[in-house]
């Protein structure tokens, strides 16, 4: 059953009562006021017996009073260090039932000895004397009256101690007794009515830190379990998208090696580019959900290096040329220097720039979308125009919110959950760099992120090789022969026929002892595409490298439906190619005509 969440009040009605240990809490600053208070007496009453003696009096009863609060002193301290030893060790019930009388006690008693000053000096004082001794005794009932109440019973037996004093009144003022006895009364009763105003104020305060921390309490269980939850939706995410890649993956290959035998059909031509965009969208669907998945949680850090700008808006053109063509619109790139180089993180900037062209063909009905890069000081500003609905300007405070999208997405774009622009705004964030739009309603729209830039004569290739802007799709008729590792028959099979389309020699594995076996029958494989997750927890990446080093003359990648794996990192890291289910066609088509290409220029 769902506990519903306390309200805390500024004031707590004044029935409520602090636990067991919160009243162990006012015991023990009541017990504190007290030590210290035991602790000033000897001094206090030196001092009044050098001033009663040097009025005439006898200072023998006050010097016995003062050396008597001497193992009083010790008493206390001894009974302090019990009274904190049993607090350490037992329960706050126990310590309540064995301390709260006993501390009483010592209140009472100090409270008599307070008021036992008065019949001691009581024979030869002056009147100037009997008035300090009282003013003082007054002021200590008003102190303790702040600074004791924490523990009421306690200060009550104090104060009842100290009060039996008023009964000397009429010996100790016996001229002035009837006007300073009522005087002496009403301001003792103003005292107490004080304390307890003090005391309800310290239980007030005990109760509401009590509420606080049971509040702390149940945040940290609840934020604790929303870590949890998220944790398990970022695996639940990852294991589907993994599932969930392996038959697009296998759909998009077979796609293509559908066209290659029904190319001619200018019917089965036009579904299957129908098919080919509806398998891009959900591509892009997929990364878009665990891109903010993995940041959201954390797991994604920036690892920022230089990236060519050239080759960046050369794989907007190979990742989204295709995709324009088929919505009639023209996607145009305007070329960057060779050298111009933006310090990022070559994944989240590459991510980021893709979900704005994603986002801004998606939003384009007619004319084209243009990606450029310009140099801003000592930053490069990557803008995306487009001549789309545009974006109204109270919207575009809010267009990077996650799930909001505009009222022109709703009227003219049908589907999309605003996911895209999300991503591009943590993804920025997290390389500390900016983003921002341009827009007019029904003009079009500009998004920009803005990018310091890297020392010159430093180059981190990203991990997809580009091709030169425009040169479109690759031409078939590859030659070859090419080993794939996988687990999954269906992906197999799609890898066979398509790569086998393309002209090439095709063999398969599921293991690294099947792969060996097609290398002990003579196979020697000019290109290796390995998967991550293999049966039996056998790992891709370990399979790929004990390939490649039977295999010194091949070129080897990885190819995976996971985004985090620590081997993908490591392959990364290492220079390997590491391509994500669902392989765009044409991107693969283009990676083995160089792959191949470059073997055949080297014999």
């Amino acid at each position: 059953m769902k506990t519903p969440a306390p309200h805390i009040s500024a004031d707590p009605p004044e029935n409520d009562a602090p636990s067991d240990e919160g009243r162990v809490r006012l015991l023990t600053a009541s017990f504190t006021r007290l030590r210290v208070g035991v602790l000033a007496m000897p001094f206090i009453g030196l001092l009044f017996a050098l001033l009663f003696a040097w009025q005439g009096g006898n200072p023998a009863g006050l010097l016995a009073w003062s050396a008597l609060y001497l193992p009083a002193l010790w008493g206390v301290r001894r009974l302090h260090r019990r009274y904190l030893q049993d607090q350490a060790e037992r329960t706050a019930a126990d310590v309540l039932a064995t301390w709260q009388r006993r501390l009483q006690k010592v209140a009472l008693c100090h409270g008599l000895a307070l008021a036992s000053t008065v019949a001691l000096t009581i024979d030869g004082a002056t009147y100037d004397f009997m008035l300090l001794l009282h003013v003082t005794l007054m002021g200590i009932a008003a102190i303790n009256a702040v600074q004791m109440t924490a523990n009421l019973p306690m200060y009550r037996a104090q104060y009842l101690g100290m009060a039996s004093g008023l009964a000397l009144m009429p010996w100790a003022f016996p001229d002035h007794w009837y006007f300073a006895l009522p005087m002496a009364v009403v301001m003792n009763i103003v005292i107490y009515q004080s304390s307890l105003s003090v005391q309800r104020f310290f239980v007030r305060q005990v109760v509401l830190e009590e509420r606080s921390r049971d509040l702390a309490d149940r945040y940290r269980v609840a934020s604790s379990a929303a870590l949890d939850a998220l944790a398990e939706k970022n695996h639940f995410l990852g294991a589907a998208a993994h599932d969930l890649r392996q038959p697009v993956h296998a759909m998009a290959l077979l796609a293509e090696a559908i066209a290659l035998h029904g190319q001619h059909d200018a019917r089965l031509a036009t579904l299957l580019q129908q098919w080919r965009q509806s398998m891009r969208s959900v591509n892009h669907m997929f990364n878009t959900l665990l891109d903010l998945s993995r940041i959201e949680s954390g797991t994604m850090q920036a690892r920022p290096s230089p990236v060519s700008v050239a080759q960046l808006l050369d794989e907007v053109g190979l990742q989204f040329g295709e995709d324009a063509r088929a919505r009639g619109l023209a996607l145009r790139l305007r070329p960057a220097p060779p050298d111009a180089l933006l310090w990022a993180d070559p994944a989240l900037v590459r991510q980021a720039l893709f979900n704005l062209v994603h986002n801004a063909l998606r939003y384009t009905t007619q004319g084209g979308v243009l990606v450029a890069a310009r140099r801003r000081g000592g930053q490069w500003c990557l803008g995306v125009w487009d001549t789309g609905t545009g974006v109204g300007e109270q919207e575009q405070t809010r267009i990077f919110n996650a799930f909001y999208r505009g009222e022109a997405a709703h009227t003219n774009v049908p589907g999309g959950h605003g996911l895209g622009l999300a991503v591009v705004a943590r993804c920025v964030a997290l390389m500390g760099a900016r983003q921002g739009i341009r827009s007019r309603a029904g003009r079009g729209s500009c998004f920009w992120i803005a990018l310091p830039s890297a020392p010159p004569g430093e180059n981190h290739p990203l991990a997809i090789p580009a091709v030169p802007n425009g040169a479109g799709r690759p031409s078939p008729g590859l030659f070859g022969q090419c080993l794939v590792v996988d687990d999954e028959p269906q992906v197999l099979q799609a890898w066979t026929a398509l790569l086998d389309g393309w002209g090439l020699d095709v063999r398969t594995a599921t293991s690294l002892q099947q792969a060996c076996g097609q290398l002990a029958a003579g196979f020697m494989p000019d290109v290796v595409f390995c998967d991550e997750h293999l049966g039996q927890g056998e790992s891709g990446f370990a399979v790929l490298r004990a390939l490649l080093e039977r295999c010194p003359g091949a070129r080897g990648a990885m190819v995976s439906g996971e985004m985090d794996k620590p081997s993908l990192r490591e392959a990364q890291d290492e220079g390997y190619l590491v391509l994500h289910k669902p392989v765009d066609p044409y991107t693969l088509q283009d990676l083995l005509s160089r792959w191949l290409k470059s073997d055949k220029n080297r014999f």
